[in-house]
């Protein structure tokens, strides 16, 4: 039995992207399709990859560590390292995204206070 394959629009329709994105990842070394001729030939490594890309994107990560984490499962089977290495991973993002979070809230905060003063401004020269 043949192994499953897909075409950039397969892939494109499945994953809801545009085939640009797809050829991005490609551009960067995280898929590397089979060719025949001009159409791309996806294997189901390329498939895993890909969802694996999307992810870590949708986390927010820079495109070294998805590249660093998605060439982590092409490594040795022991899992541990590979376990470890993306919680740690994972804590850096969440610290991040934390204080973007406390960033942002203070940044609404004094936005609202600017809005107030405005109105009292805006109020006084009726």
């Amino acid at each position: 039995m043949t192994p499953p394959t897909w075409t950039i629009s397969d892939l494109s329709k499945e994953f809801d992207i545009t085939p640009r994105t797809i050829r991005f990842y490609e551009d960067h070394g995280i898929l590397n399709p089979a060719r025949e001729g001009n159409k791309r030939i996806y294997v189901a490594r390329d498939r895993t990859r890909l969802k694996l890309a999307l992810r870590g994107k949708r986390l927010g990560f820079t495109l070294s560590a998805i590249r660093e984490l998605v060439d982590m499962y092409e490594g040795p089977r022991d899992t541990v390292p590979q376990l470890k290495h993306y919680l740690s991973v994972l804590e850096s993002q969440r610290a991040s995204l934390e204080q973007q979070r406390v960033d942002l809230e203070e940044t609404l905060a004094e936005i609202v206070q600017q809005q107030r003063q405005c109105e009292v401004l805006l109020k006084a020269k009726k």
